[in-house]
């Protein structure tokens, strides 16, 4: 198949936001001593950065959407090596605190303004598969540049890490200018304009599907390391191949995505996807003591935890036809409120001293809430499209 290289740029720019972003997990207990703080104070440096993604996503959208989206794509990453690099330098901890807030800012900024142009240079009934192709330099990220930048920060230096990033930031700032197209931007939107998709009632369901049903593969995520240890019986040392294989999971689930959703429809293609995030967490449940089956478990979340990226971000786009810029933003707040929510919810059992595969029965809970509410969206956007036709119908024979 051939790439088209239209769309490597963006898939440069998601693969340093995703090392970025997952790096810096593995990395904490270095930060935490060069800093001289503790580790979990250097876990806030995480939360800063989630809650740039929060902030930055929305605000940057509505004050960039006159501006052609090539140039507008061009500044966030400009804005994301920058920040990237400072923090490489940054003497303190209160100092790297800030910077990874503002780190941050672009992060779903980027994402916003580049799934609406993947979309709108795949040719029709390909927008899923483009946008998939964007988000494989994130899923590359966790397969490649994550383990190894992991390995590089802990060998050499944790301020490698963001130097790398910068590198790559920079990479994809040169490549934004040579092969993104140039499009026209949209003079006749403003900022309270854009927000006018959240009264659709549409629009609110495919946050809720993102931040309750997504966030069930966060429950697995986030303790991932004390289940396949404690639980599966595995050496701490092979937990950057189990790692790999969850990244090589999300490599293939998110190209596959795109590709199923393209032939099935986004509708379907999620509510089946989250079903079947429910049926493999409920099996991380049962069977992780088993190693064979915990390896072949990591695979297939890994490969759900990508595959409704493309799908949901379509669902978005057709609930707000007006704005999509700005509702593909808050989707990257919704996949940011999806971690969080997976993080502490799935922490819970864990506090009352219940083994480690007990969050996954809770994003069990999680996952089956978000089918029930792809199945109400289901219905919604079908009620709609009869709506959508009769009236067509009813125009045409006016006509006649």
């Amino acid at each position: 198949m051939k790439i088209d290289k239209r769309i490597i740029p963006l898939a440069i720019g998601g693969l340093g936001i995703g090392t970025t972003e997952f790096t810096v997990m593995g990395l904490l207990p270095d930060i935490a001593k060069t800093l001289q703080i503790t580790i979990p104070q250097a876990g806030h440096l995480i939360s800063a950065y989630a809650m740039g993604v929060v902030i930055g996503a929305p605000i940057l959208i509505g004050y960039s959407v006159k501006f052609p989206p090539k140039k507008v794509l061009i500044a966030f990453m400009l804005l994301f090596t920058l920040f990237n690099g400072l923090s490489a330098i940054a003497p303190n901890y209160t100092t790297m605190l800030i910077i990874r807030f503002m780190s941050g800012l672009p992060h779903g900024a980027f994402f916003g303004v580049g799934t609406v142009v993947a979309a709108k240079m795949a040719g029709k009934g390909k927008e899923a598969f483009y946008i998939s192709m964007m988000f494989t330099g994130l899923t590359v990220a966790n397969l490649v540049m994550v383990p190894l930048v992991t390995y590089i920060g802990h060998a050499y230096h944790w301020r490698w890490y963001f130097a790398i990033v910068a590198a790559i930031g920079i990479f994809a700032l040169l490549f934004l200018k040579l092969w993104l197209p140039n499009m026209e931007s949209n003079q006749n939107s403003h900022f309270l304009e854009e927000l006018k998709f959240l009264k659709n009632k549409q629009s609110w369901l495919v946050l809720a599907i993102t931040a309750i049903g997504f966030g069930g593969l966060f429950t697995w995520l986030s303790y991932i390391t004390p289940l396949m240890t404690v639980v599966a019986g595995i050496k701490s040392s092979q937990m950057a191949y189990v790692m790999v294989l969850a990244g090589a999971g999300m490599v293939v689930g998110n190209l596959a995505g795109g590709v199923i959703s393209d032939k099935l429809g986004p509708e379907k293609t999620c509510a089946l996807l989250i079903f079947l995030m429910m049926i493999s967490l409920g099996g991380v449940f049962f069977l992780s003591e088993h190693q064979n089956i915990a390896f072949i478990l990591t695979f297939m979340c890994g490969a759900l935890s990508m595959s409704i990226a493309a799908p949901i971000n379509i669902m978005m786009m057709k609930a707000a036809p007006k704005s999509e810029m700005m509702a593909a933003a808050f989707m990257q707040a919704g996949f940011n409120i999806a971690n969080a929510m997976g993080a502490f919810l799935g922490g819970i059992p864990l506090e009352y001293g219940l083994p480690f595969n007990y969050p996954s029965l809770v994003g069990v809970g999680m996952t089956f809430i978000g089918v029930v509410i792809s199945i109400r969206y289901m219905y919604l956007y079908d009620s709609n499209s009869s709506e959508a036709e009769e009236t067509a119908t009813e125009c045409i024979s006016c006509d006649k």
